[in-house]
């Protein structure tokens, strides 16, 4: 009964040892994360963070050469659609006729009918044979009148007495008649359509075997040796050209920036395009290269005045809100907003800023970039 009674105090007395040996552990275990946890992310230091590194490049005004460049369309100079100046029915269609076909000038097209007209022109001879022979007469009569009155020695009283009115008569009879027959050769003529001018057959709009009547259409030619191209620039753009621009030469591009070729300007200005309030050049191609084709949409390069006090920048170092970013001597990022005077070959040309410069200039703009902002600039090229 005494030894029982002695087991339990001892079992007791290892069961609180257990029990305070483990909150002593978890106690010792919380101080250590708590230390932990109050000191992992604290870093001391005095050194501010590197400033970010920007690209840029130095520029300094000076002169340049204003371009100007608009788009337009090249158009054929000559470009028409040709009507029959005769009725009758086409007897022959000739291949230069034939749509995609590329006829010179003076390449024959249609036949028309043109027995009526052949006749025309024979009935037209005749009456103009007939005027000239009454024409001869009365001016025998006339002869023959001043000669009877030398005889006598007596002076005619009026021209009647002399048939000078039968003569003047006699001569417009025998102009009229002339014109009569030139009109129905010309008719004559007419039958046998032929190209006014070199070109391509864009469309034939009559067939073989068709009755057409005066001024039916037969066919559109569209020319291939001479082009002209209408440009229009705005008014500010306008005064960056040397004037008077008559008789200057212009740049052309392909879409794809390709040289083409030059073109003359044949007359510009005077007067607003009532829709787009712009002012209009009118240019002539007059030796256009193979690789020009009607209806091209070209760049066309207009070369302008001598502009002073410039910067020339890539275009990239213009930000999509129309800023450039400027970095001073004490590294300090600067915001601008330019005068963009023109733009050519993937440069922009601006008004340079007050002051002597040269600047640095952010090759790269950036969305992050703030007035004021401290950076590393590193010098590029170009």
């Amino acid at each position: 009964m005494a030894n029982g009674t002695t087991r339990r105090p001892a079992r007791r007395s290892r069961q609180w040892l257990w029990l305070v040996l483990s909150f002593a552990v978890l106690a010792a275990v919380v101080l250590l994360l708590y230390e932990t946890e109050d000191t992992a992310d604290v870093q001391r230091t005095a050194a501010p963070p590197p400033a970010p590194a920007v690209s840029v490049l130095a520029v300094a005004p000076g002169p340049a050469r204003a371009v100007v460049s608009a788009y337009a369309e090249l158009r054929p100079r000559w470009d028409a659609e040709l009507r029959s100046a005769v009725s009758g029915r086409i007897l022959a269609v000739h291949d230069g006729a034939l749509a995609g076909a590329r006829a010179a000038k003076g390449t024959p097209l249609f036949s028309i009918e043109k027995t009526r007209y052949e006749t025309a022109v024979a009935a037209a001879e005749l009456t103009l044979e007939q005027a000239r022979l009454s024409l001869l007469q009365a001016r025998n009569k006339v002869t023959l009148a001043r000669r009877q009155f030398a005889r006598d020695g007596a002076s005619p009283p009026n021209d009647l007495a002399l048939h000078l009115p039968q003569l003047r008569i006699a001569e417009r009879n025998v102009a009229a008649a002339g014109a009569q027959l030139q009109t129905a050769q010309r008719e004559l003529a007419d039958c046998d359509v032929a190209a006014p001018f070199s070109g391509f057959v864009t469309r034939r709009l009559a067939s073989l075997g068709q009755t057409v009547n005066t001024g039916d259409p037969l066919l559109q030619l569209s020319g291939d040796l001479r082009f002209e191209i209408t440009a229009e620039l705005s008014q500010e753009d306008w005064k960056l050209l040397e004037q008077p621009v008559t008789g200057q030469t212009a740049d052309l591009y392909h879409r794809g920036g390709q040289l083409l070729g030059q073109a003359r300007i044949r007359q510009g200005g005077g007067f607003l395009d009532p829709k787009t309030r712009q002012l209009r050049i009118f240019l002539d191609v007059t030796d256009p290269p193979q690789a020009v084709l009607a209806g091209d949409f070209l760049r066309i390069a207009f070369r302008g005045r001598k502009l002073s006090r410039t910067l020339t920048l890539p275009e990239g170092t213009l930000s999509r809100a129309g800023h450039i970013w400027l970095v001073d001597s004490s590294g300090l990022l600067q915001r601008i907003t330019p005068k963009v005077l023109f733009r050519h070959q993937g440069n922009i040309t601006i008004a340079a800023p007050e002051g002597s410069g040269p600047w640095q200039v952010a090759r790269t703009p950036l969305a992050s970039f703030l007035p004021g902002q401290r950076v590393s600039p590193k010098p590029v090229e170009g």
